[in-house]
């Protein structure tokens, strides 16, 4: 008996395996927020949770989504010369300038014991500072004064330093009134003085450019800690010598 060739069965075709989706690394860098239990609101800084790398393609990431915004916008960003790159120009802003308090580390402070145990009161300001309103992103411009009492225990750090502090500070979408109260504690922390005063002044622009459209309203507020807080001495002290530098 021959043998005969057997007809080979029909081959089912292979599942087509879906493509991998990449996270997007605004994803990852909330996952290690999360997982670490710490809180990211809009004026905290998350630099910590940024690997190498990263903030490259975070604004690539808020580059396209705001390339998204702009054509829901009905701007034609493709033919329109002014408008070709804003999307690029804005997520670069927003990362390295107008939000950089959130995204980078800390600026480097020296801080130098306090050798000849000065005691008397010290200002520092005006200070000029640039944040945004939470509420609309829109600019917040204005002046800082920062008032100290050293004691023999204090560091010192050199002027230039304070500005530098409340630009990291201010440089995040934020309130007034939280603002300061941070600039307070960072320098409680940096300095350690028997007292410290935060006072700011500034135009909010979502009150220029919307809403009531007032260009004259300003708020002020401050921060009293330890000497400043007990002492009204003091306080009036520190208050008048600002008004003597706001005029």
């Amino acid at each position: 008996m021959s043998d005969r060739t057997k007809t080979p069965a029909p081959r089912t075709p292979a599942a087509k395996t879906p493509a991998a989706v990449t996270e997007p690394v605004s994803a990852r860098i909330r996952a290690r927020i999360q997982k670490a239990k710490r809180r990211f609101h809009a004026n905290d800084n998350i630099s910590a949770f940024i690997h190498e790398g990263e903030l490259d393609a975070l604004q690539a990431e808020v580059e396209a989504k705001l390339k998204g915004v702009l054509e829901s916008l009905v701007i034609d960003t493709e033919s329109d010369h002014n408008t070709h790159e804003t999307a690029k120009r804005v997520a670069k802003m927003y990362l390295n300038e107008v939000f950089h308090g959130r995204y980078h580390a800390a600026p480097a402070v020296t801080e130098f014991p306090n050798v000849e145990s000065l005691n008397e009161l010290m200002i520092v300001g005006p200070i000029t500072v640039r944040s945004a309103c939470s509420h609309h992103l829109c600019p917040i411009m204005g002046r800082l004064w920062i008032g100290l009492m050293p004691n023999e225990h204090s560091n010192l750090i050199g002027l230039s330093k304070y500005s530098r502090l409340a630009e990291w500070v201010m440089s995040r979408p934020q309130i007034q009134e939280e603002a300061i109260t941070q600039m307070a504690e960072l320098l409680l922390d940096k300095v350690r003085p028997d007292g410290l005063a935060v006072v700011m002044e500034a135009d909010h622009f979502c009150m220029h450019w919307r809403g009531v459209r007032d260009n004259e309203t300003k708020m002020i507020n401050s921060v009293m800690r330890g000497s400043f807080l007990k002492d009204q001495t003091l306080r009036r002290e520190f208050l008048s010598l600002l008004n003597l530098k706001k005029g």
